[in-house]
């Protein structure tokens, strides 16, 4: 999945980017309001992570004019502020969720981890395709007794097909979501894991559980989903 930061404390910000992208998340990083507005209007990213006193413009700002334009990213608000009033108004004003400054690393993460699947429609961490697991949370895949060895990419592009079951999704939307800005984006590093995601995935006398619509993109198979 796909993280915005929003975020002016740059050693903060570093040990953020630093965590997130050790789970598995590819993370991009703006370091004030107005940068932050432009990343999260391209309406690229499965979540933001917001500090709400920022240059340029504030957090509240941000998040006012992504909510009244439509964007519905779930967003965390990063927070120094005491009292339940300034709390009250980022949740009305559209926030998800909020962390008070100081926090735990581990914890911002397991509430990032927390708001996708439901931004997804998933609020267990467990994810079944017919006999298939994915355990969001172990970052581990299983078929049946097996436990399926996947690279951390092939398990981060599982996972985004198996938060959208009945969706295709094209090649571009799997780099913008997979990637940040500073990778150099190629399709063929797509297909390249998607054949040896479905290779490892299918059984003996099995149909492939990831289909390839041509043009188009991939998904899935749905008939088995519950």
């Amino acid at each position: 999945m796909r993280v915005l930061l929003v975020e002016d404390e740059m050693r903060l910000a570093a040990n953020i980017v630093a965590g997130l992208r050790e789970a598995g998340f590819a993370v991009d990083h703006a370091a004030d309001g107005l940068e932050g507005s432009q990343y999260a209007e391209q309406d690229l990213f499965d979540l933001i992570v917001l500090d709400l006193m920022l240059p340029g413009r504030d957090g509240k700002g941000v998040l006012r004019s992504l909510r009244q334009k439509g964007i519905l990213t779930p967003v965390l608000i990063l927070t120094a502020q005491e009292g339940k009033t300034p709390i009250i108004e980022l949740l009305n004003c559209g926030a998800d969720d909020y962390l008070a400054k100081p926090f735990d690393l581990g914890e911002l993460i397991a509430r990032i981890k927390a708001l996708i699947r439901r931004s997804k429609g998933a609020a267990s961490p467990q994810i079944h395709v017919a006999d298939l697991q994915i355990d969001t949370v172990r970052q581990t895949v299983t078929r049946g007794a097996q436990v399926i060895d996947l690279s951390p990419t092939e398990y981060r592009i599982l996972e985004y097909l198996a938060h959208k079951p009945r969706a295709i999704v094209s090649k571009k939307q799997l780099l913008e979501h997979l990637y940040d800005y500073d990778w150099e984006h190629h399709s063929n590093v797509i297909e390249a894991h998607i054949s040896n995601l479905r290779r490892k995935l299918t059984q003996p006398g099995s149909e492939p559980i990831i289909e390839t619509l041509r043009y188009r993109g991939y998904r899935l198979r749905t008939e088995d989903w519950r």
